[in-house]
Formats: C-alpha cells, sequence, structure tokens
C-alpha cells in the first residue's frame, strides 16, 4: 500500500498538522519524515500527527518518528500523535514509546 499525507498549518494553535493515510512503511517512512522536517523547517511549531487514517507502521516508521523527536529535543517544540488506532496504539505500548510520545484520543479511532 502506498502513503498520502495531507499536510496543513493550524494558525489558530500554531501547529503544523499532518494527516496520514495509508502505511508508514520501509517503502514510505523516509519521505513522510522529509514532509514533516520540510515543514518544520519552514516554520518552527508543534507537530501533530493525525493517525486517523493511519493503517499500518512498521519499525522503520517508527524509527522515522523517533528522529523527528530526536529533531526537536532542545527545542520548545512537542510532537503529539492523535487517534491513533488500536492496533498501532499497542505498538506504541509494547516498545514503550507510548512514554516519550504525547498521545492523545486514541479512544476515538477506528
Amino acid at each position: 500500500m502506498s502513503l498520502n499525507t495531507k499536510v496543513d498549518f493550524n494558525h489558530d494553535h500554531n501547529q503544523w498538522v499532518f494527516k496520514p493515510v495509508g502505511e508508514i512503511d520501509i517503502y514510505t517512512s523516509s519521505v513522510f519524515k522529509e514532509e514533516i522536517v520540510k515543514s518544520f523547517e519552514e516554520r518552527k511549531a508543534d507537530l501533530v500527527i493525525d493517525g486517523r487514517q493511519l493503517d499500518y507502521i512498521d519499525s522503520t516508521g517508527l524509527g522515522a518518528l523517533i528522529s523527528l523527536l530526536k529533531m526537536l529535543q532542545d527545542t520548545e517544540y512537542k510532537i503529539y500523535i492523535d487517534n491513533i488506532r488500536p492496533n498501532i496504539r499497542k505498538l506504541f505500548d509494547i516498545t514503550e514509546l507510548d512514554k516519550l510520545f504525547i498521545i492523545r484520543g486514541d479512544e476515538n479511532a477506528q
């Protein structure tokens, strides 16, 4: 499967919102990461990844998220992961990445 990412800037909350549709895997994770880095370099702000339409993420996708977290480490900005599906939330729990990322609203994901 492929990945399409809708990118918007929310001026009210001063944050980038990324809505991946499909899968973040070995084939798509680098493009996903590059898109986020490019947006952040264009305008520094918090990053929100809305996982409502994210079907799957593998270890390379998790690696891309970790590298984004490291990119923000010495800044005031944060990464929020919203609305992820239970199967993806379980992956964050098992790997204990739920302790590193701010995960919100997953009870609403289907």
